[in-house]
């Protein structure tokens, strides 16, 4: 280490200070420590940047002032198990908190109000510190309500002490997440795993909508099923909708319009242009291309909707806007509703899309915009907004469009009877040219990214190119961009799966430029994530699922337990102490069993060595040796596989185990083991509709991009066919026989 640099002790603090753990293991058991170039390259990636010694001592100083001149912490969250009454930490000048008494106010979420004063020095003194020759002491402040009695939610705090005056959020959080009448004594439920862009029908426009969903939902409940599970429904970028992740959202707080039914809109009936556009000879020739297209072709797709959409907004801006009726004032609610999150993302779309239109190369990406477009706050973008209000407007409304047929949707499955409903997915992160990260880009690390470190399966680590929050400003917002972001993902919801839900302990951050396996994991308020996650839970009735699949910390295991989230249970990973497929038996009660995720391969595939073939056609150099050490793995897998069914009495008459170990594929052997899945305890089986078609190819092949057509692979038959497949139809019955 250079003279220049800050010494290690002193850098070692700061970065613990910021969450930076100093090490971490690897699925080997191996320790990694967190090396001073990644700690200083993290910290710059919080804003601390760091030269030399002297800026990190001041770093460190800067922030242990702050703490202490900081009367209250920003937020604090409580449980209501305890019955002990509310206690929190203040801080003040020693000669302050001698001199006055303390005036404290406490509102509850419904208006409730209790207030008292404090006497100082009657109060426990905690620590003490001097910073600038000032004398701080910390007391604790202990209230007369214990959290039950204040009650579940989102309280205001304030305090008054010798003319200061500050502010904090008080939660109380439930002890466990929502749990549905289903699950009651030992109760099962199933239901499809769904890509929703993947679903063909005779009626939409390429790509599965709303409307489709409404209908898949009937068909599903009409058969037993409780329930639905998608992909991610966030907004993706609409200037650029080839890069069709779901999981590389622009934003998670809104929607993705491609999957309005345009058709389905209100504004469609009363717009003569919308409708000669779609019905016309040229339109409806392009309508039967796309869907029998066996890939989703977003950029068409995407391009008709658009055009039509905004024939479909002038209708609305000439027949109702400002008039005053009952649709117009429909859309005054929803737009205040939205808030300023809502302005700022439909601002985002109106400025890229006009730019795109200029021609501006990357034109979805807020980093390439002009310098003056970039600041949210500016005054070009001010000057913007008020130019283009009617463009903006569009883009308001078009959320509009996506959440009331989402809605419908929703209600029409639970008019059907489905006793869960549709279960969303949350992206771990967003994109860094997205919407989101414009809105607020102080809350983002956007000099690190995401990612993984090198595993069994990925052997260079993982970079997922998404910027994580930084978790001071994330408490220094009292959290309310993680409460935001689980309430819209809740709300038309009766489940929602966390994707990577170890990042409410820890996430594994890469600092820009750097491989995926030079970073370091960064901490997070674990405890009070899950409290406000079983808050908002217990709120929107809806049921927790966290994916905690590879390496998982045994606290993460233990808090999602304790909360009452169910894990995440794929059958390829369902081995016990001895390498052997559990049976079903042993498989949690407290879970959600499927045969795999969007980024493993299909049962099908698995069977075949579909995702072995792919990944060989992709590598530059095919290694022999390693492709022979990886048939010989998934011969034993299935020949285990075998040997578990037959255990259960579900091996199929007429199976060669000789030939079906070495990959010979039968749909008896799909029947049998979902079945076998069926059977077991866990709350919630999900059956992915690409399992139940015997389809070969994987949703997604996990890095890779463009060298698949990940997410755009299209359902083998049309909605309205299912009733009618006797196939589909086999399976269904010995999945509900089971259950």
């Amino acid at each position: 280490m250079n003279d220049a640099s800050p010494s290690r002790d002193t850098l070692s603090r700061l970065a613990a200070g910021a969450g930076i753990l100093p090490s971490y293991f690897d699925v080997h058991g191996a320790e990694h420590v967190t090396s001073p170039a990644t700690q200083r390259a993290l910290l710059a990636a919080m804003r601390i940047d760091l030269k030399s010694d002297a800026d990190a001592a001041a770093a460190l100083a800067a922030l242990e002032a702050r703490a202490w001149r900081r009367m209250l912490p920003p937020v604090a969250v409580y449980g209501t198990e305890a019955e002990t009454p509310l206690s929190l930490e203040i801080s003040l000048p020693r000669t302050l908190a001698a001199a006055e008494p303390l005036r404290w106010a406490l509102i509850a979420e419904q208006g409730e109000r209790w207030s008292a004063a404090a006497a100082p020095g009657s109060l426990p003194e905690i620590s003490e510190q001097t910073i600038d020759g000032v004398a701080f002491v910390r007391l604790k402040l202990t209230l007369p309500q214990t959290a039950a009695a204040v009650g579940l939610g989102y309280h205001h705090f304030e305090l008054d002490a010798g003319g200061e005056h500050a502010t904090m959020t008080l939660i109380v959080a439930p002890p466990r997440c929502y749990e549905p009448e289903a699950f009651a004594n030992g109760g099962r439920v199933w239901g499809l795993a769904v890509q929703l862009y993947s679903v063909r029908s005779r009626r939409n426009w390429g790509i599965g909508d709303f409307t489709d969903l409404a209908r898949l939902a009937e068909f599903v409940a009409g058969n037993g099923a409780a329930i639905v599970a998608l992909n991610p429904l966030h907004a993706l970028s609409s200037v650029a909708p080839q890069h069709a992740s779901p999981y590389n959202p622009s934003s998670r707080l809104f929607g993705n319009p491609l999957y309005i039914d345009v058709e389905a809109v209100p504004e469609y009936a009363r717009s003569a242009a919308a409708q000669r556009v779609v019905t016309s000879g040229d339109t409806q020739d392009k309508l039967r291309w796309m869907r029998d297209g066996e890939l989703v072709g977003y950029r068409v797709t995407s391009a008709g909707k658009r055009y039509v959409l905004e024939q479909m907004y002038n209708a609305f801006c000439h027949v109702h806007r400002g008039h005053g009726d009952e649709r117009d004032r429909a859309f005054e609610t929803y737009l205040a509703s939205g808030g300023e999150a809502l302005r700022r993302h439909a601002l985002f779309e109106a400025i890229a899309w006009k730019l795109h239109g200029d021609g501006v190369a990357a034109a979805g990406d807020w980093r390439r915009w002009p310098a003056g477009l970039r600041d949210v706050h500016g005054t070009d973008v001010a000057a913007f907004a008020e130019a283009n209000a009617e463009r903006v407007e569009f883009h308001a409304w078009l959320q509009w469009q996506f959440d009331s047929q989402l809605d419908l949707a929703a209600a029409r499955a639970k008019a059907a009877g489905m006793r869960i409903g549709f279960a969303g997915d949350l992206a771990v992160g967003v994109d860094p040219g997205g919407s989101e990260c414009w809105s607020d880009p102080s809350l983002y690390a956007t000099a690190a990214a995401v990612g993984a470190p090198p595993d069994l399966y990925n052997t260079e680590g993982q970079n997922w190119g998404l910027p994580p929050m930084i978790p001071a400003q994330l408490r220094d917002a009292a959290y309310a961009p993680f409460i935001a972001t689980l309430r819209r993902n809740m709300r038309a919801a009766g489940a929602l799966r966390i994707d990577h839900v170890m990042g409410l302990l820890r996430l594994y951050w890469i600092p820009t430029g750097a491989p995926a396996d030079a970073g370091a994991y960064v901490r997070y308020p674990l405890d009070d994530l899950l409290g406000i996650l079983a808050l908002e839970s217990q709120r929107n009735h809806c049921v927790v699922i966290g994916e905690d699949l590879g390496t998982v910390p045994d606290e993460v295991r233990a808090g999602l337990a304790r909360v009452g989230a169910l894990s995440s249970q794929p059958l390829y990973f369902a081995h016990d102490e001895n390498g052997e497929f559990k049976p079903p038996s042993a498989f949690p009660r407290d879970a959600a069993v499927s045969v795999g995720t969007h980024d493993l391969a299909t049962l099908k595939g698995f069977w075949v060595g579909a995702d072995i073939d792919a990944r060989e056609a992709l590598a530059a150099i095919p290694q022999p040796e390693q492709r022979y050490a990886q048939n010989v793995e998934r011969t034993g897998a299935r020949r285990q596989l075998l040997q578990a069914l037959q255990r259960e009495g579900l091996l199929p008459q007429g199976i060669d185990p000789y030939h079906a170990a070495h990959g010979e594929w039968s749909p008896e052997l799909a029947l049998a083991l979902l079945r076998y899945l069926a059977r077991t305890s866990s709350k919630i089986l999900l059956v992915a509709m690409e399992d139940l078609f015997g389809q070969r190819e994987q949703v997604n092949l996990p890095g890779t991009v463009d060298e698949l057509p990940n997410w755009r692979r299209k359902l083998a038959d049309n909605l309205e066919d299912w009733p009618d497949d006797a196939g589909l139809r086999a399976l269904i019955d010995a999945i509900r026989a089971e259950r």
